[in-house]
């Protein structure tokens, strides 16, 4: 076997210093302390589901149990689609009350079956970000299939919104090859394949330089939606998030400002009691000042731009 089919990237080698203790003196518009980006992953009808020839539905809901195919589950069905039916647009009115852009992790397949959603993402001026066609599992990919499937989510999102997508995010871990695929389609600013800093940074991949802009599962809302290390209540939720702007703040004033992703599903942060914690945190970054809601392309151009003044 080899290093790439057993999971090996030799053309990735892992990082683990980073800026290290020669962290980068950013410069976000306006002085900013902190850029905040939102992140709504809009994934409902393309989850995996028996009926589209999974293995039975997803478990990333609010539900104790799951139905092994070839059993429709109705019930884990009915959650996904309180996301597609109602929780979006709480969450599109939420964020326009602030005027909020916000990134759109979307799967083609899940905007194909709401284009009310789709053509609302351009008319409010937010980001559609690829997450795939639907949620596939890349590893189990050969890289001619994750190349036809990169180019079917390119097609599909840049149909239903009028906008190709320019920054990439798979559900799952990326292969040893989605990172070159992506720069050599060429038309990508940057991807999120990584949790591993709180600023953007460039690596080479093929000779190219390539902007990594990191994603989290910390400020997350799925934690709703898991036993272990979960938030109990939108205000465990809220206070999670204050606590990050405060100290990431505190960093920004000592001259070293950073970035902070808020990721959210309609499944789950668009339930009117966990969107009111949204709403919160977002009057308490209003009234803290200095904070830069941004979208992920933004902040792609932003540091493509500027960074070699601090880099």
């Amino acid at each position: 076997m080899t290093d790439a089919e057993a999971g090996t990237d030799v053309t990735r080698p892992r990082d683990l210093i980073g800026y290290g203790r020669h962290l980068p003196q950013v410069r976000w518009p306006n002085g900013a302390k902190v850029a905040v980006n939102f992140v709504i992953n809009y994934e409902e009808g393309s989850e995996h589901y028996e009926r589209l020839g999974d293995r039975s539905t997803d478990r990333m809901a609010e539900l104790n149990w799951y139905l092994p195919s070839p059993h429709r589950d109705f019930a884990m069905e009915a959650v996904y689609e309180y996301g597609s039916r109602a929780g979006i647009w709480r969450l599109l009115n939420l964020f326009g009350d602030y005027s909020v852009p916000v990134t759109f992790f979307a799967t083609g397949m899940a905007l194909e079956l709401n284009r009310e959603v789709a053509a609302a993402i351009g008319e409010l001026g937010h980001e559609p970000c690829s997450h795939g066609y639907r949620w596939s599992e890349p590893w189990h990919m050969s890289r001619e299939e994750e190349a036809e499937q990169i180019q079917r989510a390119i097609e599909s999102i840049r149909e239903t919104t009028g906008t190709r997508p320019v920054g990439w995010y798979w559900r799952y871990s990326s292969t040893p090859w989605t990172r070159e695929l992506l720069v050599d389609d060429g038309g990508f600013l940057y991807d999120s394949e990584t949790y591993n800093d709180d600023l953007p940074y460039f690596t080479n991949v093929s000779g190219r330089r390539h902007l990594v802009i990191p994603y989290t599962q910390t400020y997350n809302d799925t934690r709703f939606a898991v036993a272990e290390g979960g938030f109990g209540s939108p205000t465990d939720f809220f206070d999670y998030m204050r606590r990050g702007l405060d100290e990431l703040h505190r960093e920004g004033e000592a001259g070293f400002p950073k970035m902070m992703t808020i990721g959210l599903h309609a499944r789950l942060a668009g339930q009117a009691g966990r969107a009111n914690a949204v709403r919160e945190f977002i009057e308490y970054a209003l009234g803290k000042g200095d904070v830069w809601f941004a979208r992920r392309d933004s902040i792609a151009t932003w540091w493509i731009d500027h960074s070699a003044e601090w880099l």
